[in-house]
């Protein structure tokens, strides 16, 4: 059994080789041809990175009080043993998938997200694009239930730690497909992509944090087609490399919606609803955008077959 003050911080630890990773991802890069990097849209990431940091720092002691909060009402005494990690190494990473997928599926929570997708690149760098507002937004919820069974809180952060290390790798285009039984299991570079893709076939699909197996059970899993190449970005790109405006710009679209929202139903939809939800229809969600691209691809299908 291990005690608690022998867990390291496993995203400190991993620095030194996210430097080294970056570096070489532009060198294979060059190597290739591959116009993955742009020095404008780096110092973004990187400016978003250091920013998640600070205010984890000034922050963060809201999510761990809370937590603490609620291990003292815990149902078992789960412990450090070798057993507990491994079962925290599932827990975990299905509430991570259910964080993913409700900040995309609910506005408050994507305006907190959004700063992640807002690159139209695709390399190690995005890795680094972390939110400034989850604190606040209180995304941190999602895991108190882990506390509440037993785990303790600092094994929690800890295999949060774990998932946000494993996570940076797969933000690469340097890496194809990999074997398939790996790809059936955990989430890789090419799963990853697809979920950074704005093609409508693509969109808020694999929220997966280390394991894919949980959008395969819940429904949410597409594959990368080598046929139709991922665009990278939001449906509505920003056009800017300010960290601030790419990590408030959400809040801003969303407090204006609610200025001029008529009554509490549209504020309501505003809030919770849906990114591209609007009380009259037009704009499109994600679910929308796709619905239409299937039809039109039903008809393209049925043309075709003439």
């Amino acid at each position: 059994m291990a005690d608690r003050f022998d867990l390291p911080d496993p995203v400190a630890l991993a620095i030194p080789a996210f430097i080294v990773l970056l570096l070489l991802e532009i060198v294979v890069a060059r190597l290739r041809g591959h116009d993955a990097y742009e020095l404008k849209d780096t110092a973004a990431s990187l400016a978003m990175g250091l920013g998640n940091l600070a205010l984890k720092i000034a922050l963060g002691g809201m999510a761990v009080a809370a937590s603490v909060a609620v291990y003292r009402h815990r149902l078992f005494d789960i412990g450090y043993a070798w057993w507990a990690f491994v079962l925290l190494l599932v827990a975990e990473d299905l509430a991570y998938y259910w964080f993913h997928r409700l900040s995309h599926e609910h506005r408050i929570w994507w305006a907190a997200h959004v700063n992640h997708h807002s690159s139209q690149h695709y390399n190690l760098s995005t890795a680094l694009r972390q939110t400034w507002t989850g604190t606040v937004a209180l995304t941190w919820i999602v895991w108190l239930p882990l506390a509440w069974i037993g785990f303790p809180p600092l094994m929690i952060a800890f295999q949060q730690g774990i998932s946000l290390v494993y996570q940076f790798w797969i933000h690469t285009e340097q890496i194809g497909r990999l074997p398939r039984p790996i790809e059936a299991v955990m989430n890789t570079p090419s799963h990853h992509r697809v979920h950074h893709a704005t093609n409508p076939r693509y969109l808020d699909r694999n929220y997966a944090g280390i394991f894919i197996v949980w959008d395969r059970l819940f429904g949410t899993f597409a594959a990368e087609d080598a046929a139709e190449p991922c665009r990278y970005g939001i449906v509505r790109n920003i056009g800017s490399f300010n960290p601030i405006r790419i990590a408030l710009h959400e809040w801003v679209a969303l407090a204006r919606d609610l200025k001029t929202a008529k009554g509490w139903r549209e504020r309501l939809g505003y809030v919770f609803g849906p990114p591209g939800w609007s009380p009259d229809g037009s704009r499109q969600t994600s679910d929308q955008i796709r619905a239409a691209w299937n039809a039109s691809q039903a008809r393209r299908d049925t043309a075709g077959g003439r």
